[in-house]
This record gives C-alpha cells, sequence and structure tokens, in this order.
C-alpha cells in the first residue's frame, strides 16, 4: 500500500517517471464501507507531457486541494484514494477506449469509443485546457505507445487500487458505499456548452439520474451539506462518468455518488491559492464525512457494525 504524501505539497513540474500514481489513506479508526476518491486532485506532472502551452492554463483541470478538504475521512473510518497524477495527463475518471483518434499518430491497435467527453476535448488524454477549443494542449501527435505507458502507469493503477478498496469493502461488509470528490468552475454551465441563467450550486452530487445510487444515500449526502447552508444541486450540469457508472450498482448494495465542490467557495480560480474560506469549507466537510460514517453504520446489519 502507498503511503499517503503530505497533503500541502506543491504543484512540481517535470517529474521523472513512472512515479507513485496515488496516495492511499486507510481508515483510522474502525472501518466502514466507505470508500472516497479524488481523481483530479493530482498536481506532480510528469516529465514526459510534452504539452505545448502555458503552464497557469493546464492547471485549470486540477482539482487542486480537494483530498486536502476532504482529509477528515479516514478519521471516521472511510478509505481515501488520490491522483498524484494530472487529469490533463490522463483522466482516471474516462474509459480506456475514450480517445480521440485524432489525436494519434497513427491507428489505436483496438476498438474505440470516443465521448461527449472526447468531443468537449477532455477524454481519457486531454485535447483543450480551455472552452471552444482555444487552448490546445499539443503541437503533435500522440504515439500509440505513449498513451499506453499512460494508461499502463498510471490510469490502471489508480483503477486497481479503487477496485481492491471497493472489492475488499464489498467482501467484508456485504454493501459499499462510494464518494467520488471533484471540484467545479464557476463557469461549468458555459464550459459545457449549457445555456441557462441558474446560479452554480454550491455542491452538485451525480447519480446519473438516480441508476448510481439508493436515493437515501444522495438524500443523505444532500440533507449533510444542506444543514450546514449550502445549496445542493441533483446530476446539474454533473451527473458523474466513468467511475460511478462503474462502481454503482445499488440493486446489489453498491452505492456510487459524485459530488461536486464549487471551486469559488475555496480557492482563487486564477491563481489556484486557497482562498479566506477554506478553513471553513473543511471544517464544514469534516462534519458532513462524521454524518456520513453515522449512516453507513445505521445502514449496516447489527452483526457487522
Amino acid at each position: 500500500m502507498t503511503p499517503a504524501a503530505d497533503p500541502s505539497a506543491a504543484v512540481q513540474r517535470d517529474v521523472p517517471g513512472p512515479f507513485t500514481p496515488y496516495t492511499l489513506r486507510l481508515p483510522e479508526a474502525e472501518a466502514l464501507p466507505l470508500v472516497c476518491d479524488s481523481p483530479h486532485s493530482g498536481t506532480r506532472y510528469p516529465a514526459d507531457f510534452g504539452f505545448a502551452l502555458p503552464f497557469e492554463l493546464l492547471r485549470k483541470g486540477e482539482d487542486t486541494d480537494v483530498h486536502v478538504l476532504w482529509q477528515a475521512l479516514p478519521g471516521v473510518g472511510a478509505t481515501l484514494l488520490a491522483a498524484e497524477f494530472p487529469r490533463s495527463y490522463i483522466d482516471p475518471n474516462r474509459e480506456v477506449e475514450d480517445i480521440d483518434p485524432a489525436m494519434l499518430a497513427e491507428p489505436w491497435p483496438g476498438p474505440l469509443q470516443p465521448s461527449e467527453k472526447t468531443r468537449l476535448g477532455i477524454g481519457l488524454i486531454w485535447r483543450d485546457a480551455g472552452k471552444n477549443g482555444l487552448n490546445p494542449i499539443y503541437r503533435r501527435k500522440l504515439g500509440v505507445a505513449e498513451v499506453r505507458r499512460r494508461i499502463a502507469d498510471y490510469h490502471a493503477p489508480y483503477h486497481a487500487a479503487m477496485r481492491e478498496q471497493i472489492e475488499g469493502a464489498y467482501a467484508r461488509f456485504g454493501a459499499v458505499w462510494h464518494l467520488n470528490l471533484h471540484s467545479m468552475p464557476a463557469d461549468s454551465y458555459e464550459s459545457l456548452g449549457i445555456r441557462t441563467d441558474k446560479p452554480l450550486a454550491d455542491f452538485v452530487l451525480g447519480d446519473r439520474d438516480g441508476t448510481t445510487a439508493s436515493p437515501t444515500f444522495t438524500d443523505a449526502v444532500a440533507q449533510a451539506l444542506r444543514k450546514r447552508g449550502f445549496s445542493v444541486a441533483l446530476n446539474d450540469p454533473f451527473k458523474g462518468v466513468a467511475l460511478i457508472a462503474r462502481l454503482g450498482r445499488p440493486a446489489e448494495r453498491r452505492h456510487s455518488l459524485q459530488v461536486e465542490v464549487h471551486r469559488g467557495l475555496y480557492m482563487d480560480e486564477a491563481t489556484r491559492e486557497r482562498s479566506a474560506g477554506f478553513s471553513a469549507l473543511q471544517a464544514a466537510l469534516t462534519e458532513v464525512a462524521q454524518e456520513l460514517a453515522a449512516f453507513v453504520r445505521s445502514e449496516l446489519p447489527a452483526g457487522s457494525r
């Protein structure tokens, strides 16, 4: 198992690789089948990235400090997995077939299934780091061998670690609850091409229209947030992508929920520095973690608590 890195570690460029692809913090209290992950919080940029745009633009893809906001989770009995690599290099919340063939220097040796995320430039391998293709990441085509190395060195180990924690919890308890943790920019609607006058909520919960988590779990998370004064939306504008689609099967007591937090609550989006609201949000999410741990305990048979 991989030791947790210092959560205050600064962004690192041109890190020789492959490096350890994730940190894993195991329960510090009585273990619960509550497995949480932050797939986009990585700030170690591999030396072979070869990007061709200003670094500060590339960093816009990060869910900077999300794993730090939720750092209380292991203290209540949950597991917390966090990516070390940036999602713009390879995105662990995408399937390996979600590739834009136009980015490749040669044909991919197998079937591809580009999704809507690839159309937006943010598939498995990001094409753009901004809106409307204005910030292309590369001035070159990517070799198949290069993409396959990224999958083998970063994407596959992250998924293997997630699978190990999910299946271990399920084998022990007969149920598992998963939180997929993210942050969202203030211009999320615009970035997704959605025209609306609605304000972006403080938190958006995604359960792919009720298919990946029980309504009781989704409601427990929503109520825990609302009790602390936050506005909460459901599946608007984020429903969840590959990780919760793969893991969430509520009929089998496998519940998976995406949680997006508005970056304006805790950071300066231009500099990615923590704002004055960071500590208060972190304290509130500590209370939310405690409440969710109590919810999971209440859902378990008496003999397994």
